[in-house]
């Protein structure tokens, strides 16, 4: 009896837009599956692929991850507002339809997480919401860094505020005034 393997190829992205601290972006055959952000190492990869692949290897091969690569490479020179890649999404299908949601946030624009909610037409779990927000393994391709509070305040992001900062700030979605605050353009 032979055993299929699903092979989970992976590289690192490192950008001066993202302050030099690199992201390991993982896809399948079937299309990107995770990008971890900075305060993670490929080694994170594995416990992560274990969980939501049987009988996966995990495989470094720049080559195979060049498209996913070269679209953040444009993403981050400002070149590129809309990703068109292929996704495998890990996901139950609650969080793979708000995920779907975020994706339609458009560049340099946001939302609230009860915006995110009733466009699944499940207002009323606006925490579930933040969750799968919080659960969601490809971020900035999925948009979660364009979610902020409903009072226009900057919100929790798994790769910290200052990245979810920064992400916003490379769209020219904030602008700082002299006094130092932060506002937000929409």
């Amino acid at each position: 009896m032979s055993t299929i393997t699903t092979a989970v190829y992976w590289s690192t992205f490192v950008h001066s837009a993202l302050h030099e601290r690199p992201l390991h972006v993982a896809a399948t055959e079937r299309g990107l599956c995770c990008i971890s952000l900075p305060e993670d190492t490929h080694l994170n990869l594995q416990p992560w692929v274990d969980r939501k692949f049987r009988n996966a290897i995990l495989v470094e091969d720049r080559e195979k991850l060049k498209p996913y690569l070269e679209q953040l490479q444009a993403y981050c020179e400002r070149n590129l507002t809309s990703f068109e890649l292929p996704l495998d999404l890990q996901g139950t299908s609650f969080q793979v339809s708000v995920w779907r949601a975020l994706m339609t946030i458009p560049y340099g624009h946001s939302c609230s997480y009860a915006d995110i909610a009733a466009i699944i037409d499940r207002p009323q779990a606006i925490r579930a919401v933040g969750t799968a927000n919080g659960a969601n393994p490809i971020p900035i391709i999925i948009p979660c860094h364009r979610v902020i509070g409903k009072n226009g305040s900057l919100t929790g992001y798994s790769g910290g505020l200052k990245m979810k900062e920064t992400l916003l700030q490379l769209e020219g979605y904030i602008d700082y005034s002299a006094k130092g605050h932060v506002r937000f353009n929409f």
